[in-house]
């Protein structure tokens, strides 16, 4: 087993895309959106007789709280492979940027093998989403596969298990003449979605991210649109920027992303002034439609709030996005790996503030 730079994109990618998960953050192209925003990726691979058994793309960090070594829904792993190996390289790439510790953050199953040998201190911060919404558009689904059926569901099937409200909050936003636009140049749209995100921000108070990521984002993912993947292709990913417009005006606004039978709903954001224009719900059914069509498994609405936790940044989206109906994928938490003793300031203060 060797463990070295990664340098070919193209093997790369189509490892990711055949995975049975292939989450864009480990993608390609978003190592180059981290670059072009300050923040040089790292990508390792895992080889074994020449063939790609895995892949980790981390990042690093300068925060001031604690400059650190993150791998964002990492590695990916196509067979039981021994972690330690890449830990110890990933523990010394940190040391060798001056890092205070290593944080991962994996795509792994709560209850799989992979989470129970990942050794680490639990974060007292989640990074990223780890309770995962997610509707199945295939029957023998990849994440909860079932031996008696096949095929793809329909509209009307997904309709069906829709909470009552939210299939009455679609129709009456058709009713209302909500229209929803799939941007043909994102880049030049993107200045819509960062007014309306801005106002988000401002009215529900979080740290958004900087314009400067929606541009990267936009631009190497669009780059790259193309359907999902099929038995006889693979892709690499792609996004689309949807619009909703009420009156002539642009009242609603989210970016999705596609990769390897996924589409991700990554980024959203609306208008108080028609609050009681129930466009995104308009918005999330024509993306799960779109993703239908192209032959995606899988449509994730990412994260939600844990059962019974009020106190969570994806408290107040949980209800919309359980509406659409599907399922619950729980992940591994977020683990750290100590490198220096400034990471138990960074700690305390993390730990602190998380409460």
């Amino acid at each position: 087993m060797i463990i070295q730079e990664a340098t070919n994109q193209q093997q790369w990618d189509d490892f990711l895309v055949r995975q049975k998960f292939s989450p864009f953050l480990q993608s390609w192209a978003m190592g180059e959106v981290y670059r072009e925003t300050g923040q040089e990726p790292m990508r390792l691979e895992i080889r074994d007789s020449d063939t790609i058994q895995g892949i980790c793309q981390a990042i690093v960090v300068p925060a001031r709280r604690g400059k650190h070594l993150a791998v964002s829904y990492g590695p990916v792993l196509s067979k039981a492979v021994n972690i330690e190996p890449l830990i110890e390289e990933l523990t010394r790439i940190a040391k060798e940027q001056d890092c205070c510790f290593l944080r991962i953050s994996p795509f792994w199953k709560a209850d799989s093998k992979e989470a129970s040998e990942l050794k680490g201190k639990p974060s007292p911060l989640h990074m990223l989403a780890e309770h995962i919404w997610y509707l199945p558009l295939h029957k023998n689904h990849p994440w909860s596969p079932s031996a008696n059926e096949e095929g793809q569901r329909t509209e009307d099937e997904i309709l069906k298990e829709m909470r009552k409200n939210t299939r009455n909050l679609i129709r009456r936003a058709e009713r209302e003449g909500v229209e929803i636009i799939r941007s043909q140049d994102p880049l030049k749209d993107l200045p819509k979605f960062i007014k309306l995100h801005e106002e988000t921000r401002k009215r529900h108070h979080f740290t958004p991210y900087t314009n400067a990521f929606f541009e990267a984002q936009v631009r190497h993912f669009s780059q790259r649109n193309e359907p999902a993947r099929s038995e006889q292709s693979d892709h690499s990913g792609g996004c689309t920027l949807y619009l909703a417009k009420y009156q002539g005006e642009v009242i609603a606004s989210s970016m999705h992303m596609h990769l390897g039978g996924e589409t991700s709903y990554h980024h959203g954001a609306s208008t108080h002034k028609y609050s009681k224009i129930p466009a995104s719900y308009l918005l999330q059914w024509t993306a799960i439609q779109d993703a239908i069509a192209r032959g995606d498994h899988t449509y994730s609405f990412w994260g939600i709030a844990p059962e019974g936790v009020k106190k969570h940044p994806f408290a107040g989206v949980t209800l919309f996005k359980r509406g659409f109906g599907g399922e619950l994928l729980e992940l591994t938490h977020c683990v750290d790996i100590p490198i220096t003793k400034k990471y138990y300031l960074t700690r305390t203060f993390e730990t602190i503030r998380k409460w």
